[in-house]
């Protein structure tokens, strides 16, 4: 599934974008008041402490299309946090899309850590360094193809695995501690005299089929629709080829000792 799992981790750079309403669009859904809505509805943050993190989830679930949600990460010390941003179903058996955001030191290099879930299975871990300044600026991240049939869809279904396609899925967000394990294993805790730690997102943007709760589905006409086709572009590709050049650290596809019987077969694809 590289394929599958590079479309969602395509990053941009600061752009202008006409954004969404986070009132409108999504709920503060844990936090006990670190969560903000700001600026009428164009400004979210998150913020923990010692005490609590925060997160929020969208009112609406999504499947086929494009979103893109522009995020400035934890500045400074940001060791031992963790913020996520992903797409997932509910239950045991959930489809799932995940950007987490690993915290470090500063001076140090954010490591961003995907993964995808279907039905439920994970394990498809792959891990970059941003070549960046995630906490200067407000970054674009975009999920592309989102539960798409795409050109690889059918190879990866002769290999044997599954891809997230018929489950439509919510936006989370999350900033939480993970001192045990995020920053270099766990060596470096949090420190909280730091704190309280805080992320921001502005400029929501849904080019998606947005999905009822009646339904499950998508309209019958939704080929017709502009969200339907949206995919990456040539420069895209050769994009998300680069990053994996120059900045993957980690890919399960790759890790011999993991799987010393031989990678799962979507590894294989192109």
């Amino acid at each position: 599934m590289k394929i599958l799992i590079s479309f969602s981790v395509l990053l941009g750079f600061l752009a202008a974008a006409l954004g969404g309403n986070f009132n409108q669009d999504f709920d503060i859904t844990w936090g006990d008041g670190r969560a903000k809505i700001l600026d009428n509805g164009k400004l979210l943050t998150l913020s923990l402490d010692k005490t609590s993190g925060s997160g929020f989830r969208s009112k609406n679930q999504y499947m086929f299309g494009k979103i893109d949600m522009q995020i400035k990460l934890v500045p400074g010390n940001s060791a031992g946090t963790v913020t996520a941003y992903y797409l997932s179903s509910l239950g045991s058996n959930h489809d799932e899309i995940d950007f987490e955001f690993l915290g470090n030191l500063s001076g140090e290099p954010y490591i961003m850590h995907t993964n995808v879930y279907t039905q439920g299975k994970g394990g498809r871990e792959q891990q970059f360094y941003l070549w960046f300044d995630p906490t200067k600026d407000f970054h674009t991240y975009s999920f592309y193809g989102i539960l798409k049939a795409s050109f690889q869809e059918s190879r990866i279904q002769r290999c044997g695995s599954g891809v997230p396609k018929d489950q439509p899925m919510w936006i989370f967000s999350s900033l939480w501690s993970a001192d045990d394990w995020a920053t270099r294993g766990g060596l470096v805790k949090t420190d909280w005299s730091q704190a309280p730690f805080t992320a921001s997102y502005t400029n929501f943007n849904a080019l998606a089929c947005t999905v009822s709760h009646a339904s499950k589905s998508c309209p019958k006409n939704s080929s017709s629709s502009a969200w339907f086709s949206e995919s990456l572009d040539n420069s895209g590709v050769e994009r998300i080829k680069w990053v994996r050049k120059n900045y993957m650290i980690y890919d399960y596809c790759t890790d011999s000792k993991r799987f010393p019987q031989g990678f799962p077969p979507e590894c294989s694809l192109a």
